[in-house]
């Protein structure tokens, strides 16, 4: 009996393969249609895809064609084809703009732009696409199933571009080119005021304002002494037991120091 059912499936196997050899050589492309149907059904995508592509171009006006865009569409983005995915997506709700699919591939097209932000330390062009992506159609269906899930994607995409011009800005810091840090600094805590590396982008703005200051020629000290002081300020204004408080007091004392020579 055993043995009969494995025969059986091997059987089915090698139907079900030559059902789709033929379909990729046959020249109607209702029959294409229909075993690209069965294999996206059975999720075998990458075999649907190859079908769909043969009979995309000619299947545009048909009575099947949004299915099979729908399909498509889908096939790509279940292979994390993103950026087939996200297009045709998007071109299915060009096309289809009365389709009850519209709205989940509007959000489909947004959510894969969002799968190709790549992480933190690189380019994030695509992070920003996708941010744009997912706004247009947070703004377009503000009552969406989706929206939930849209803010959070962009939540955590403004997080990553947050992230990633803080490591810019100390990045200027630990080259030491402290005159560029100071002002790099000062702009991302501009641009990002509830940020939670501003504790972090304080203090080494201080640390950068105090090296300045400190290593300076006697005809600027005075003036990058207080720029560096009130830095001090500024970051125990923000958090009076800072994690780097014991290092800022150091550096303090030395400004003070340093200070006292001018009033003599």
């Amino acid at each position: 009996m055993k043995k009969f059912i494995s025969i059986l499936l091997i059987l089915v196997v090698l139907s079900s393969c030559s059902e789709y050899q033929k379909a990729l050589k046959t020249e109607e492309i209702g029959v294409k249609f229909d075993v690209a149907t069965k294999q996206y059904e059975k999720g075998k995508y990458m075999k649907a895809i190859r079908l769909f592509e043969q009979i995309a171009p000619s299947y545009r006006g048909k009575p099947q064609a949004e299915k099979m865009f729908y399909m498509y569409a889908q096939s790509f983005y279940k292979t994390k084809q993103y950026y087939s995915s996200g297009y045709q997506f998007e071109s299915f709700v060009s096309s289809y703009p009365k389709s009850e699919k519209k709205e989940e591939a509007a959000y489909l097209a947004a959510l894969s732009f969002s799968k190709l932000s790549p992480r933190y330390s690189l380019d994030q062009i695509d992070t920003y696409k996708a941010i744009d992506k997912l706004q247009d159609f947070i703004n377009e269906y503000p009552d969406s199933q989706y929206l939930a899930e849209a803010n959070v994607i962009v939540k955590d995409l403004r997080e990553k571009l947050e992230k990633k011009s803080f490591e810019i800005a100390r990045q200027y810091n630990k080259i030491s080119d402290h005159k560029a840090a100071l002002v790099v600094l000062e702009n991302f805590i501009i641009d990002f005021p509830g940020t939670p590396y501003k504790e972090k982008a304080l203090y080494y703005r201080f640390d950068s304002a105090y090296e300045l200051a400190i290593n300076s020629v006697d005809s600027k000290k005075l003036e990058r002494l207080n720029v560096a002081k009130s830095a001090y300020a500024n970051l125990v204004k923000f958090n009076s037991n800072t994690e780097f408080k014991a290092k800022a007091d150091e550096m303090l004392a030395r400004i003070e120091t340093d200070l006292q020579q001018f009033s003599k």
